[in-house]
Order: structure tokens, then C-alpha cells, then sequence
């Protein structure tokens, strides 16, 4: 059941990456790496067996935050690929910071929520220290790697520079994640295991994802123009 439910939203959440670019461009690509990245904080607190690895739900949303950092990177360059990832670890801060501001606050004598929320959030800062540190050394190497391979193979092999640059950028978010988050919470065998089962299902969605950038270029880059600009003009460019 597990592994149907996984496979199902991996392709609503990466369909609904271009579904968000169509509607809203650059724009949209950045609210979606927003919001992908707050919800996932929150889904990475629940771990869950798939095909037989312990691994943390919240991978397949992370996931697509790297697709839509290439996307970025493909259509508008490198800055507007960087102002993405910069948008979304300013958003983590607030988040984590705001609420840590509302767990403060005396409950009401009737409230239900604090308990709740305190079971979600009060754990939060070690995710969210987890967690910025490794998005943010992981989708600036993203944006470095995908720009480096395609000045060397000259614009050609997309499907090479979303793959490669996206599984090593993976393999350091898992790395720097589960270190911070969950070293010494869980036995030494199971924390290897679910550092391990990150990564795969992480490379498994961005080997799923490589259809979606190559539609994506096909339907909504518009005729005659420079993937690899960096002018004004392109970076306001709705995509479409």
C-alpha cells in the first residue's frame, strides 16, 4: 500500500510542478518551492517503510523543490535559480522562528491544540537546523553543478545535467540531514538506514522527475528564447 501511495504522489507532486509553472511561471516556482519545503519539514517528522527500507516521509516533496530549481536554472539562469533557494531558506527561518514564538503563548484553559503542537514543532529547531543547512548547501551546489555541466556539454544533454547535478546535491542533503537531525535518536544501524533509504528514494524521484523537465521545455519555454539568459527581461518572464 505504501509503495502504490508513494509512487501515486511522486507523479501528482511532480505533475503539479508543471501545473504551477503553467499557471503562475517563475512566480509560481517560487511559492511551490516554498510551500514544498515548509510542508516537508512537517512530513520528515513521520517515518515510514517503502520497499522494505525505514525512510522519512516528506521525500518526495523535497524532491521536487530540485526540479523546480531546475526549471529555474533552464529558463531564467542562474541568479533567479539562487533567488529561489534564497526564498525558501528565508521562509524556513520564519517558520521555525514564528513557531517557536507561538509554543510561548499560555493555551487557553479549553484549547486542545498546544499539546499538538508542541508534539510537531517543539522538536522542530533540530529538523529545521537539519534542514536549512542542508538545503541550502545542497540546492546551491544544485544550481553550481547544473550550470557547470551545461557550459561543458554546450546546452546539450539536459537529461544529464538534471540527473547528475540533482543525485550529488541529494546525496549531501542527506548527509548534512541526517546527521544533524537524527544522530543519536536512533540506534547506529537504523539511522545508517534511514540516511541510506533517504538518498534512494531521493534519486528515485529525480530519475522520475527528468520526463517532467524535458515536457516542461517542450510546452512552456517560449519560441526563440535563451535558456541561459540573465537579463531583466527573462528573469520577468512569466515561462509560458
Amino acid at each position: 500500500m505504501n509503495e502504490t501511495l508513494w509512487i501515486a504522489f511522486a507523479l501528482v507532486d511532480l505533475c503539479m510542478v508543471l501545473v504551477v509553472y503553467r499557471l503562475f511561471g517563475r512566480v509560481g516556482l517560487f511559492g511551490l518551492m516554498v510551500f514544498n519545503l515548509l510542508l516537508c519539514n512537517i512530513q520528515v517528522l513521520k517515518t515510514v517503510e517503502l520497499f522494505g527500507l525505514t525512510t522519512t516521509l516528506g521525500n518526495v516533496l523535497y524532491a521536487s523543490v530540485f526540479l523546480a530549481t531546475d526549471l529555474l536554472s533552464e529558463f531564467y539562469g542562474k541568479k533567479e535559480a539562487r533567488k529561489g533557494v534564497l526564498l525558501g531558506f528565508v521562509s524556513l527561518v520564519m517558520m521555525v522562528a514564528y513557531m517557536q514564538i507561538a509554543l510561548y503563548f499560555q493555551p487557553a484553559a479549553d484549547d486542545f491544540a498546544q499539546p499538538h503542537l508542541s508534539a510537531l514543532f517543539g522538536f522542530m529547531p533540530r529538523i529545521a537546523l537539519a534542514s536549512m543547512a542542508a538545503y541550502l548547501v545542497s540546492q546551491l551546489h544544485d544550481v553550481w553543478a547544473f550550470h557547470a555541466i551545461r557550459e561543458r556539454t554546450g546546452g546539450r544533454m539536459l537529461w544529464l545535467r538534471n540527473n547528475a547535478s540533482t543525485m550529488v546535491s541529494q546525496l549531501l542533503d542527506s548527509a548534512i540531514f541526517c546527521t544533524i537531525a537524527f544522530w543519536g535518536l536512533f540506534p547506529v544501524n537504523v539511522f545508517w538506514e534511514i540516511m541510506l533509504s533517504t538518498y534512494v528514494i531521493k534519486v528515485a524521484v529525480a530519475v522520475l522527475d527528468t520526463p517532467f523537465i524535458y515536457i516542461a521545455r517542450r510546452l512552456f519555454r517560449r519560441e526563440g528564447a535563451d535558456s541561459d539568459a540573465q537579463d531583466e527581461d527573462h528573469a520577468s518572464a512569466d515561462g509560458w
